[in-house]
C-alpha cells in the first residue's frame, strides 16, 4: 500500500475534499464549502491523485470532468468516508450525542417564525452542536449546496429523497374588513372570483381548488391576482394595503382573524392543506447529529402554533 509522504493531508481529508469537489462541481464552491481556500483544495486533490497514480478530473476552462477513475474513486470514496464516520461515532460518541456541524434548509417564513423558539430551545440542549439554519423557499440541491436536510412545504418535485411527511398547514381564504365593505357580503362560493385577489406563487396563482367536507365536493375557482409575490411576509402585509383576497397558512393569520384584523371567508369551503416535509438524501449512515435532529422535528413540528398532525 502507497504511504502519504510526512506532513501530507491525512487520507480521509483527501477524500473528503475530492467528494466535496465533485457534488459541488467545481474547486472555489468546494472550498467555500469547507472552509478553505482554493488553492489548498487544489493541493489535496493533487496529493490524492499522487497518492492513488492517477488522474481523477479533468479541468476545463467552464467545467470538471471526472475521468474513469474518478468515477471509481468517487463510489468507492463515499462509502469509505461514511464506513468512517459510523466509526468514529461509534468509538469517540459514547452516550449518541449531536455533535458537529448541521446544514437545514427551511422555508423562509416558516423556519424565520415558527421554528425558531423550538430549535434554540434544542441547541441549548445540545452544547456540542452548530447548526447552518439557511432560510430560502426553492428546492434545495442537496449535493451540490452540502446540505444535510430540509423541511419543504407544499408538493415535492425530487422522488429520489427520503421524504417523510410530519405535519400539515391548514390555509384560509381572507380579507379586511375594509375590502370587504366595498363589496356585496360573500355568500356564496362563486362570489369570491368577483373579488380582488392575491397569489403566493409557489402554490397557487390563476386558481385555487376548495372542497367542502359536508357536501363531500370539490371546485375550482379561477381568479385573476392583481399582485403575485413568493413570499408569505409580503401577501400577508399587503393584506393591510386592501388590495385583496388571500389563500393563507392558518399560523400567520391566526392572530389576525382572532383580533378581527381579517375575516375569514367561507369557512366551510376549505383548501387542501400544505404538507410538511423532512427531506434528505438517503445514506447507509446518518450521524448522531442528523438522528437526533430527525427525532426532535417530527416531534415539534407536529406541535407548532398553526400546524396539526397529518389527516386531521
Amino acid at each position: 500500500m502507497k504511504q502519504l509522504s510526512p506532513g501530507s493531508s491525512d487520507r480521509i481529508e483527501l477524500m473528503q475534499t475530492f467528494i466535496r469537489i465533485v457534488e459541488s462541481g467545481s474547486l472555489s464552491a468546494s472550498a467555500r464549502q469547507l472552509g478553505v481556500s482554493q488553492p489548498t483544495v487544489s493541493r489535496r486533490l493533487q496529493a490524492l491523485e499522487n497518492m492513488l497514480g492517477q488522474k481523477l478530473i479533468l479541468r476545463t476552462t467552464h467545467a470538471l470532468k471526472l475521468t474513469d477513475d474518478g468515477e471509481r474513486c468517487y463510489r468507492h470514496a463515499r462509502q469509505l468516508v461514511n464506513n468512517w464516520y459510523a466509526l468514529e461515532d461509534e468509538l469517540t460518541n459514547i452516550h449518541d450525542e449531536p455533535v458537529g456541524t448541521l446544514r437545514v434548509r427551511a422555508p423562509h417564513a416558516f423556519g424565520q417564525d415558527q421554528m425558531i423558539t423550538p430549535l434554540a430551545e434544542w441547541l441549548k440542549s445540545a452544547p456540542d452542536l452548530k447548526i447552518e439554519w439557511m432560510l430560502n423557499d426553492r428546492t434545495p440541491d442537496f449535493v451540490a449546496e452540502n446540505i444535510d436536510c430540509a423541511i419543504q412545504v407544499g408538493a415535492l418535485s425530487d422522488p429520489d429523497l427520503v421524504a417523510i411527511q410530519i405535519a400539515e398547514v391548514p390555509r384560509y381564504i381572507v380579507a379586511t374588513p375594509q375590502l370587504l365593505s366595498h363589496y356585496s357580503p360573500v355568500k356564496e362560493l362563486s362570489q369570491l372570483a368577483e373579488l380582488p385577489w392575491m397569489a403566493l406563487s409557489q402554490f397557487y396563482r390563476t386558481e385555487i381548488t376548495l372542497r367542502c367536507p359536508q357536501e363531500e365536493t370539490r371546485q375550482t375557482l379561477t381568479i385573476e391576482p392583481r399582485l403575485t409575490s413568493d413570499s408569505l411576509y409580503a401577501v400577508h402585509k399587503l393584506l393591510f394595503s386592501d388590495l385583496g383576497v388571500a389563500l393563507m397558512s392558518s399560523w400567520i393569520v391566526e392572530q389576525d382573524l382572532a383580533a378581527g384584523r381579517l375575516v375569514h371567508l367561507l369557512p366551510e369551503w376549505q383548501a387542501d392543506p400544505l404538507p410538511v416535509w423532512l427531506t434528505y438524501p438517503w445514506a447507509s449512515y446518518y450521524p448522531a447529529r442528523l438522528r437526533h435532529f430527525f427525532a426532535m422535528i417530527k416531534q415539534m413540528v407536529p406541535n407548532l402554533a398553526g400546524a396539526r398532525p397529518t389527516g386531521r
